[in-house]
């Protein structure tokens, strides 16, 4: 493989572009359990009627690990975005229009939500109290089964020429309540200092999906417990405090 046209850098990997193929190599430390999930996760949504690259091969690569998928042409929503800040609106329609069409699906192999939450809230540094309060939450709230992305940003989706769209990035898939993916958009727009887009991305959400506002914020703090475990150290201060800021009943 020919790696030398770099898309984009991240914790732990790099992407490349090899021609017709995405390339994207992980680090030695990645845990091979996670990248095979994440290959394993993008299969099964395949078999969905959802527009994914589709995945090419499993490899090694210099003796790293390596996932390969069809390569899309086209510009992220977040450049988009970047580019036209007159058209935020019409991009922020479309990118809900998008999440209530992976919410529409079902992908009956996937992970449970709430199964990995429950699992990452015991993990966390929170004490025993707000810990037990979270896993009853948890508990407590309406068990779906959509698929929900787990990482659903304007930077994973990819828009073409042509307008059409696909969605990129499946490692954090699970199928669950789609509530919680709405958290998670909007705890991600908020650590990224855009409190006035996830303001208008959360009304949209509950809006075009007829869903109170106030059974999003109920999943806030289980979902800021979760990414705080994994979360990188500037993030998990902020996911800590939103896991603490619930009055639970």
């Amino acid at each position: 493989m020919k790696l030398d046209q770099v898309l984009a850098k991240r914790s732990h990997k790099v992407i490349y572009r090899d021609g017709d193929y995405a390339v994207k190599v992980f680090d030695e430390s990645f845990p091979k359990s996670d990248i095979l999930n994440e290959a394993l996760n993008q299969a099964r949504v395949e078999e969905t009627s959802l527009n994914v690259p589709k995945i090419e091969e499993v490899t090694k690569i210099d003796g790293k690990w390596a996932i390969v998928t069809d390569y899309i042409e086209g510009k992220t929503l977040k450049q988009l975005m970047e580019e036209n800040p007159d058209k935020l609106d019409e991009y922020l329609n479309l990118f809900v229009d998008i999440q209530k069409e992976i919410l529409s699906q079902k992908c009956p192999l996937l992970k449970r939500l709430q199964d990995k939450m429950q699992s990452k809230i015991s993990r966390s540094d929170l004490d025993a109290t707000t810990r037990y309060e979270l896993h009853t939450r948890l508990a407590s709230m309406k068990k779906h089964d959509k698929v929900c992305h787990g990482d659903f940003t304007p930077g994973n989706i990819i828009i073409k020429d042509d307008g059409t769209h696909y969605i990129l990035d499946w490692s954090h898939a699970t199928q669950g309540n789609g509530a919680a993916d709405a958290a998670r958009t909007y705890l991600t727009f908020c650590l990224r200092g855009q409190e006035d887009i996830a303001e208008k991305y959360l009304k949209l959400f509950c809006e075009k999906t007829d869903t109170a506002r106030q059974y999003v914020e109920g999943w806030m703090p289980i979902v800021a417990a979760s990414q705080s475990v994994k979360g990188k150290p500037e993030e998990r201060e902020f996911l800590l405090k939103w896991a603490s800021v619930c009055d639970y009943q």
